[in-house]
């Protein structure tokens, strides 16, 4: 399962240098879920042609990562992002706990507001 969830998401940073086919293939396999013979039948070679195709596909887009990484650096901004929400959250509280600066309060709204524009 895990594979498939770095498949697709390498698939949405780096699909557009595949091929038609080989995205077709991948569409097919991970997003449609059809096995590599309803493929292979439906588009008209054989099953070992449609694997070794989606074989090739997932080693471009594990090459594509390896070079630029963007995947790997999304997953680290979103979890910095996520880090930077709870911080506000915390300042939230304790501000709630304590003066209830309107200031702050708003500013946490902000940097709330942005880290979730970014995670989302």
């Amino acid at each position: 399962m895990a594979n498939n969830v770095e498949i697709t998401i390498l698939y949405d940073f780096y699909g557009d240098v595949l091929t038609e086919k080989q995205r077709d293939f991948l569409n097919y396999y991970y997003n449609d879920d059809l096995s590599l013979s309803e493929i292979a039948e439906n588009e008209g070679i054989t099953r070992q042609g449609v694997r070794d195709a989606i074989k090739r596909a997932e080693a471009q887009l594990y090459e594509m990562e390896e070079k630029l990484g963007f995947a790997a650096k999304f997953e680290h901004i979103t979890e910095c992002m996520n880090g930077i929400i709870d911080c506000a959250e915390k300042i939230n509280v304790y501000n709630l706990e304590h003066d209830l600066s309107r200031e702050v309060n708003e500013t946490v709204v902000k940097i709330k507001s942005l880290a979730l524009s970014v995670v989302e």
